[in-house]
């Protein structure tokens, strides 16, 4: 028990984001809860999704789900098995958040809301107490056990002796040193094994493919090239022949905007203009080079657009069964503290709920047996 309460075991929270405010809710009918903060409680919600709240993603093996995840897949295993994208539905619909899956999978709340959904989540934490407050040291004295739920933007300075993989932004666009047509986005692009939209921006590249791009690569150290593909296996001389009239740029705009047709061609010297009996053979394979091997040179990440980082605490020191310190004793963690970060769609706040309960349900096994051996 903590110094000075002989009846209700103390926690602490450090972080009041999703993490920290989801394990203060599975813990608060049963210890007194405190959650520290030095900003409003779930601030952190409002811009998810766009300002809807893309709360979770509709799939439900959680080995499969488990796959977002550049970091962190396997230690997910256990995790999500204890607290699955189900769990995360029924939660919500508890305190009164209705959800809806799109056509992509991913989860929102029927208020497309992330303001409703922020306003309910507090009202169901109706028992925690919060303090606005720094904190800048573990203080074990006050309190029987403590969670650190602080992010991936927070200092790590307290935590010794724990490794912190340093964190690196990851779901951002991209600077290029090349020039592209601002606001043109090109749809089903692929690359390295995924594919998503992509839209050029005054700094270089963004869209939902590059977010994948980002992650993945997010510990490799710039300057580095990615390869584009725009079009499926198409008999482009076949085109030429039955379009001989058309103009060239006119042809390519059937497979991508017709301004970054124009820009593709001007790349490689053809006439945007020329018709397409005009191309030789050699102009037909540059062109379906370019369409399918697009090289653009990255040079680092975009300003302002980094919400989730790769890094944190090494996973190798936490169990994944209950999310405690394997150096501290009645330390926890959840959230994105943790070296685990996942792909754009609801994935980064599931790893915040299912890891955030796991702490709660670890916590609450270690003070109800010290409460028995305290009484016996």
């Amino acid at each position: 028990m903590a110094q000075g309460s002989s009846l209700i075991s103390k926690v602490a929270i450090i972080g009041a984001g999703p993490a920290g405010c989801m394990c203060a809710y599975f813990l608060q009918n049963d210890f007194d809860v405190t959650v520290f903060d030095c900003g409003s409680p779930l601030r952190s919600l409002l811009p998810t999704g766009g300002g809807r709240c893309n709360l979770a993603y509709g799939e439900y093996d959680f080995k499969e789900l488990a796959k977002n995840y550049p970091r962190g897949e396997k230690f997910l295993y256990s995790v999500f098995s204890k607290f699955s994208t189900a769990d995360t539905l029924e939660f919500f619909k508890n305190i009164g958040v209705e959800t809806y899956t799109q056509d992509d999978l991913r989860i929102f709340p029927t208020s497309n809301s992330s303001k409703d959904v922020r306003e309910k989540f507090l009202k169901a934490l109706s028992r925690t107490k919060f303090k606005k407050e720094v904190v800048t040291e573990l203080d074990f004295k006050n309190f029987d056990c403590i969670v650190v739920a602080t992010g991936g933007h927070a200092s790590y300075s307290f935590l010794k002796p724990h490794k912190i993989i340093t964190p690196r932004p990851s779901l951002v666009g991209f600077k290029t040193g090349q020039k592209f047509p601002v606001g043109v986005s090109v749809q089903n692009v692929k690359s390295g094994g995924f594919s998503g939209d992509i839209i050029f921006t005054h700094e270089g590249i963004s869209g939902p493919l590059i977010y994948k791009i980002s992650s993945v690569n997010a510990r490799r150290e710039f300057p580095y090239k990615i390869s584009l593909n725009f079009v499926d296996d198409i008999n482009l001389q076949e085109l030429l022949n039955r379009n001989s009239k058309k103009s060239i740029k006119n042809l390519l705009s059937e497979f991508v905007p017709k301004s970054f047709a124009e820009y593709l061609l001007n790349m490689l010297h053809i006439n945007p203009d020329g018709r397409c009996c005009e191309i030789t053979g050699k102009m037909r394979d540059a062109i379906m080079d370019l369409l399918q091997n697009f090289e653009i040179k990255v040079e680092g990440v975009s300003k302002g657009g980094e919400v989730v980082t790769s890094g944190g605490v090494d996973l190798r020191e936490v169990n994944s069964k209950t999310m405690e310190s394997k150096l501290v004793p009645n330390l926890y963690f959840c959230g994105e503290v943790l070296d685990i970060d996942g792909f754009c769609g609801g994935f980064n706040l599931q790893n915040c709920w299912s890891t955030a309960f796991v702490a709660a349900m670890g916590i609450k096994e270690k003070l109800d047996k010290l409460s028995v051996v305290a009484y016996n």
